[in-house]
């Protein structure tokens, strides 16, 4: 392969990354990287956090809206005049497209004749059949109409592991198409200038991972659950039946919904209050390819020879899918490559894996006795079956002791060097799963092959050039990686806009954020506690509920040292957000503390029922509400200005992030982190002199 040929395999690979897109440009479930590289689709799906969704001017003091085009040349289903037009972008092999499938059957079920779907392609560059697939799926349109095209969409979904050339082959033949006009049409990429053209679409609505939805023009991106559909779908339907009570034709609502709709992405997070939406906004980023990382080896189980010309560190998940996927690759790679390649395992269990910790236990138990890849190869084999009970049983059939292997995994007695592993991944970039550094060069994600030997072919030439330049073998890896960088390296992604900004760095871990504690800011915890913990959040967002009990074991585990402040952060896009946060804010005005974190409670644990009448309920059962002030507080949004006032202070003090975020003495932790990602940033906070 070309050096060119290499550069561009290497780009395509890492471009996967920007997949994520907005949805978590801020605040992460687990984090940005994670979604790129463990499958880098819709967000929601991937289990990522809320973050400020887009959006756009609409019909006077409605939501916000995305002007979608809506033609003849997409593939659609129900009826031309239906009131609500959902607009769908996605990939035939991303797994959080084929997940929300059934919700979008039941969503054509449950409002039969009220709905239509209309199919975007948004092929991602690290599926490596994604594009054929969607190039089959065009044709099949071009063929036959609708009706073709959705036989074969539901044929390549229900068969997502099979999208090999045959298979589409196969699938045609199944739906009916002419075979001939089917491979000409393959073999000649007849249907890229259209593919490209929905890509680009999609670039300049902002939808930039998938699933990605617009709702007659409101965006919700990734594998929501139906109710988060059915949200804005019921509030759609009355805001279209208004329209066609005023005279409007049922098959010009669309138009006539989105016709003054955002044609750009929303500004990211943090943009300047009052920016004109089309002002120019930083570049969208992309790790750099040709950046090497010091990525010690230190004492990480190793497999293959001390002297390799070439170190693979893999960062990795025992129980993420895709580097379950990813493993026939690398051996590969150790068959083809023989004495020139070792690998090297870090650990980085996801925390929204529920077995990856106990998993990666098990396997720095076995390392102690030489078995790690034995354990290695078992776990992934039985990546299914990961529960406590299965790891001890896998134990045993290495031959370790089954009580002690599940006291390592109890007590989690490797979680020094198993977080030493994560906290490595987060400084470099490369948080998420699977990822690689190749002689201290990073590639994420599940590639094929042929990308990592694109990479391993360039470094074993570098390798052998030090080697006749008399550098002994054992001594290539540290003096290739020896001046490598130790933080994260970005450029500018291909196809960022011309005269766009540079993108902005990675934010700083050791960054701390200036955020004043408001005195009347919901308080829980020792009031003169060493350690202040700002908690933006949003009563509607599932990550902050999934996070509360993590907050009760930190309040449990630290009492009085520590100290929770509330800040109010309803993300746009959830519509009962800011309602429930200025419901919460009159009961903070009314009752104090003790009545805000009852009211909070009541909240996060009714979270799917969160509208007007809710609210009124939940403010009566806390008891001691003044209700006629209550209402009318809601009424007169009178809390409303304070709410924008928390948004703005983050903004204020230069942080970008989604929800839930905290500021722990100002140090920012993002997303519904484990306890012990809350425990490590607490500690270090604890052992800081005090000011």
């Amino acid at each position: 392969m070309s050096k060119g040929s290499a550069i561009t395999a290497i780009l395509i690979a890492f471009i996967g990354g920007l997949a994520i897109g907005s949805l978590i440009s801020g605040g992460k479930g687990s984090d940005e990287d994670t979604i790129a590289a463990e499958g880098a689709e819709g967000a929601a799906g991937a289990e990522a956090a809320d973050a400020p969704g887009a959006g756009g001017p609409a019909e006077q003091g409605g939501p916000e809206r995305f002007r979608v085009p809506v033609t003849a040349d997409q593939p659609s289903k129900g009826p031309a005049d239906a009131l609500v037009t959902i607009v769908e972008f996605s990939d035939f092999e991303c797994p959080f497209c084929s997940r929300v499938e059934p919700t979008l059957a039941q969503i054509m079920n449950g409002y039969r004749g009220k709905v239509r779907i209309v199919w975007r392609n948004a092929p991602l560059p690290f599926h490596q059949s994604a594009t054929p697939a969607a190039m089959a799926a065009v044709e099949a349109f071009q063929q036959g109409g609708s009706d073709k095209f959705w036989r074969i969409h539901d044929l390549m979904y229900a068969n997502q592991r099979a999208l090999a050339r045959t298979d589409l082959e196969n699938y045609a033949q199944q739906a009916g198409l002419d075979m001939a006009k089917f491979r000409a049409a393959l073999d000649g990429n007849t249907h890229r200038a259209n593919i490209d053209a929905d890509l680009a679409l999609a670039a300049q609505v902002g939808a930039n991972g998938t699933p990605n939805f617009f709702i007659n023009g409101r965006q919700l991106t990734g594998a929501q659950p139906i109710d988060a559909f059915k949200t804005v779908i019921d509030d759609e339907l009355r805001r279209a039946e208004a329209l066609v009570a005023t005279g409007v034709a049922r098959n010009r609502v669309y138009a006539q919904l989105t016709r003054n709709g955002r044609t750009s992405p929303a500004p990211a997070p943090g943009a300047a209050p009052g920016a004109a939406p089309g002002a120019p906004q930083p570049a969208r980023q992309a790790p750099d390819p040709a950046a090497v990382y010091r990525v010690p080896v230190g004492a990480s189980p190793v497999k293959g020879p001390a002297d390799a010309l070439v170190t693979v560190v893999i960062v990795s998940d025992f129980q993420c899918p895709f580097c379950s996927r990813v493993e026939p690759t690398l051996t590969q790679l150790a068959t083809d490559y023989g004495r020139d390649i070792r690998f090297v395992w870090k650990n980085n269990p996801l925390p929204f894996h529920n077995n990856a910790m106990n998993a990666a236990n098990l396997a720095m138990f076995a390392n102690q006795t030489g078995k790690f890849w034995q354990a290695h190869d078992l776990l992934f084999a039985n990546q299914q079956a990961l529960e406590i009970d299965k790891l001890v049983e896998y134990a045993t059939q290495l031959g370790l002791n089954g009580p002690a292997a599940r006291a390592a995994m109890t007590n989690n007695q490797f979680q020094a060097s198993i977080q030493a592993d994560m906290d490595l991944a987060r400084s470099l970039g490369a948080s998420g799963t699977p990822s690689f550094f190749i002689n201290g060069r990073n590639l994420r994600g599940a590639q094929p092959l042929e990308a990592f030997k694109a990479l391993v072919d360039e470094e074993l030439a570098k390798a052998r050039a030090k080697v006749a330049a008399g550098t002994p073998r054992a001594g290539v890896y540290e003096a290739t990686t020896r001046n490598g960088a130790t933080s994260a390296q970005t450029i500018a992604a291909p196809g960022a806009p011309p005269g766009a900004p540079p993108a902005a760095a990675p934010p700083d871990a050791d960054r701390v954020y200036n955020i004043p504690v408001l005195a009347t800011a919901p308080k829980k915890g020792g009031r003169a506690a060493r350690v202040v913990i700002q908690q933006f959040s949003d009563f509607q967002c599932p990550f902050c509920s999934r996070v509360e009990p993590t907050v009760d074991q930190v309040m449990r585990e630290y009492g009085d040292r520590v100290q929770f402040v509330w800040r109010n952060f309803p993300l746009p896009f959830h519509n009962n957000a800011m309602p429930a946060a200025e419901a919460a804010a009159e009961v903070m005005a009314q009752g104090g503390d003790a009545k805000f974190w009852a009211f909070h409670n009541l909240l996060f644990t009714n979270q799917q029922t969160i509208a007007r009448a809710d609210l009124e309920r939940f403010a009566a059962q806390v008891g001691g509400i003044n209700m006629a002030r209550f209402t009318a507080a809601l009424d007169n949004h009178t809390h409303k200005a304070a709410i924008e006032a928390d948004i703005a202070a983050v903004t204020a003090a230069g942080a970008q992030i989604g929800t839930p975020s905290f500021f722990i003495n100002g140090r920012l932790l993002q997303g519904a982190q484990p306890y012990e990602q809350f425990k490590a940033a607490i500690d270090r906070a604890l052992a800081a002199p005090a000011h």
